[in-house]
């Protein structure tokens, strides 16, 4: 590649006036190329394509002065600072995970407040002393490096974690003594998207092969294996389980069940969808047999009694149902419904001290039941209101259970549950300084362009005019099969202080209606999303709460194509847009990383038909010169190797290409960070800070902080 550095000319603001608003932006000129591709006939210019180079010198330098850019707007808004003094106060709260007891122990999450990473603690008892068990905050210097996943021996001898630096989705697993804490010399390297599941003296685990020189942050994941560690072995002896040469973009992954007699395999080439194959390990010479065939239903293993397995399916119950399969017989013909299809989507099942709970999810609300083996329901668990259930954790043999509940005006609370007495007790309060009396939390339904009535959330202040002058923030995501349930957060929190709304509409293309909701809004359907995202905010204007000038739209990943997508199709409806490490060139998604494993939701440019639907939408293809877009301020980060920086960098470059008007289009390109998760929290309140500030301003808000 040609030398680039001299077409990056240094970025600076015009200094005539200390107001953002009424200055023009001088943006980076970022080189032009003459790349074109050609798909069945149709020329596609991919001008900024340099920029997928994430090795590259010019790459880092147009980054570098991109963030001058950005900084030096951002600088100029008059209460950055009293947002990010105000954020840190209410961040700097005490708060507790859900405890999970394994191996005689118990195990929890805190975090003091505004401390990077959240520490592990361990406990004899629950009333015992807790003791900082593992606290990844010494990981690294600047909390970094975050906890990934991790799982306790099944005698509790052992613990193994998984460690992310800097947001990459790639891990590194090591191995704890549980009762010394004393690190062991295991470390296993190029593990990605998997969970660690123990048997016998060691672990289950996914990797791929390492990735050639350069390539780890963004060259294509393939030809996953499964492999079987042994405490104390180096990484080069670990015994393959599973591959499957013939299918590169396949995904493998396997569970022992707790009696050790099994192993469970799951096949996927998607997000959605999976084969599951067993393997009895009481029989030496035994291979894996199909239990269910992929990839068009999702099958889950929840447990197992000896040979009779219990699994969460959709197949033939697009909301979801609990069969029993004997292995024995195990052809669907034979299987036993246990918990049948409902008219609530049946999000999750687990097996604890010898029931099934089950968590329903009811027009994006939790609802939770404990039944007896046989399926027959015994008892609803009481909640305190409309919200959602963010954990449950028990075990097979045991009464105790935990789980945490939460809504937009509660804040998360812990609680253990005696599941014979159908008995929740607060074990953990949250001691936040807020009082929701102050707030008005309510879900309405709105109807979307071709009549599919959709929920929405909002959340304001109570007593709220209705005068059409409220700011917004549309936040919304509408793929994959996500649900978007009532959480609360401290970030939104701020926001609403201030006097906006937020709404939060569940999409289709998301799972709050099961697996029917989700199928449209995907591949050729996937308009229904961005039309039913239009149409919330349509509905927060004819109803008063806002207008076009006060409404800003967000959203991240999959979210991020979504503000991409109507942001280009709808212009004149918001006045700003905040799409985060967003999925924006939908023709070349494909070509890195995971992005392979999105075909099923989004389609791919291979297909003829799904080319020209894709092209229809694509956020980066749809900006058009001549158009005064909304204020944007597009975020990623550098180490994004879920949603490779690539999309947001193009786009921007073309935003900025194409604007014609003084609303600026930024981009905020975090470093050291990546698609979100194990974001430290100092991170975490640089990136609110600069985003608040962004959008309040340009929204016109003028805050008043105590």
């Amino acid at each position: 590649m040609r030398n680039f550095l001299i077409f990056l000319i240094p970025a600076i603001l015009m200094m005539s006036s200390c107001n953002p608003k009424e200055e023009k932006i001088n943006y980076p000129e970022t080189l032009k190329t003459d790349t074109v591709d050609v798909y069945f006939g149709t020329e596609v210019a991919d001008p900024y394509r340099w920029l997928e180079d994430d090795n590259s010198a010019e790459t880092a330098a147009w980054v570098t002065a991109q963030n001058e850019v950005t900084d030096a707007y951002l600088a100029k808004i008059p209460y950055r600072d009293q947002i990010r003094e105000r954020l840190t106060a209410l961040w700097n709260y005490p708060r507790y995970g859900v405890p999970f007891k394994k191996g005689g122990y118990y195990f929890f999450f805190k975090n003091d407040g505004i401390q990077n990473q959240s520490v592990l603690y361990i406990q004899d008892s629950l009333k015992g002393e807790a003791r900082v068990f593992l606290d990844p905050n010494k990981l690294s210097a600047d909390g970094t490096t975050s906890l990934g996943t991790y799982s306790v021996s099944k005698d509790g001898k052992y613990f193994a974690y998984a460690i992310s630096k800097a947001g990459s989705d790639w891990n590194e697993i090591y191995v704890m003594e549980t009762a010394t804490g004393k690190q062991l010399t295991d470390k296993l390297e190029w593990v990605k998207f998997s969970g660690i599941s123990w048997r016998e003296n060691g672990f289950y685990y996914g990797r791929y092969d390492k990735p050639a020189d350069g390539g780890a942050l963004s060259s294509k994941n393939e030809y996953k294996k499964v492999y079987y560690h042994n405490i104390g072995d180096p990484q080069d002896k670990d015994v393959l389980i599973y591959e499957n040469r013939n299918y590169p973009l396949r995904g493998y992954e396997v569970a022992a069940t707790e009696d050790g007699r099994f192993l469970v395999l799951y096949e996927t080439e998607s997000t959605s969808g999976n084969a599951l194959y067993v393997k009895d390990l009481s029989k030496p010479k035994a291979d894996f047999v199909k239990i269910a065939d992929g990839f068009r239903f999702d099958y889950s293993f929840i447990s197992n009694q000896d040979e009779k397995f219990y699994l969460l399916t959709n197949d033939a119950a697009p909301k979801y149902k609990l069969v029993e399969v004997d292995l024995n017989a195990p052809a669907s013909a034979n299987w036993k419904t246990i918990i049948p299809e409902k008219e609530e989507v049946l999000k999750s099942a687990e097996v604890a001290g010898l029931h099934i709970v089950t968590l329903y999810m009811k027009d994006a609300t939790s609802k939770a039941f404990v039944h007896n083996m046989d399926g027959s329901l015994l008892h609803e668990i009481e909640l305190p209101g409309p919200g959602t259930i963010a954990g449950f954790e028990g075990n097979k043999e045991e009464n105790e259970a935990f789980f945490s509940y939460t809504s937009f005006i509660y804040p998360s609370t812990v609680f253990s549950y005696d599941i014979t007495a159908n008995r929740a007790e607060v074990l953990h309060q949250s001691e936040i300084d807020f009082d929701p009396s102050l707030y008005e939390s309510k879900q309405i339904f709105y109807t979307s362009k071709d009549g599919t009535r959709v929920p929405m959330f909002i959340v304001h202040k109570a007593g709220m005019k209705l005068d059409g002058n409220n700011p917004v923030y549309l936040y919304g995501y509408g793929g994959f099969n996500v649900s978007l349930t009532p959480t609360f957060s401290v970030s939104r929190l701020l926001f609403i202080e201030q006097g906006g709304v937020f709404a939060v509409p569940n999409l289709r293309g998301g799972g709050e209606y099961g697996e029917a909701w989700h199928r449209a809004g995907t591949k050729l359907q996937k308009q229904n999303v961005f039309d039913d995202f239009i149409a919330a905010a349509e509905y927060l204007i004819a109803e008063k709460y806002t207008k076009p000038e006060k409404i800003a739209i967000a959203g991240g990943s999959n979210g991020g194509l979504l503000v991409g997508a109507c942001m280009t199709q709808r212009p004149d409806l918001f006045a700003v847009a905040l799409p985060a490490v967003g999925v924006m060139d939908m023709l070349r998604f494909h070509k890195f990383t995971i992005g392979w494993a999105w075909t099923e939701d989004y389609g791919s440019s291979a297909d003829s038909t799904e080319f020209k639907y894709l092209l229809g939408y694509s956020p980066l293809h749809n900006l058009k010169a001549g158009t005064c877009y909304p204020a944007t301020l597009v975020t990623t980060a550098d180490h994004d190797d879920r949603v490779v920086p690539a999309h947001s960098f193009k786009f921007a470059a073309t935003l900025q290409e194409h604007q014609d008007c003084n609303k600026p289009a930024l981009i905020r390109i975090e470093t050291n960070a990546g698609h979100g998760a194990g974001k430290p929290i100092s991170k975490m309140i640089d990136e609110a800070t600069d985003i608040w500030a962004f959008t309040m301003y340009n929204l016109g808000m003028k805050p008043a902080f105590k």
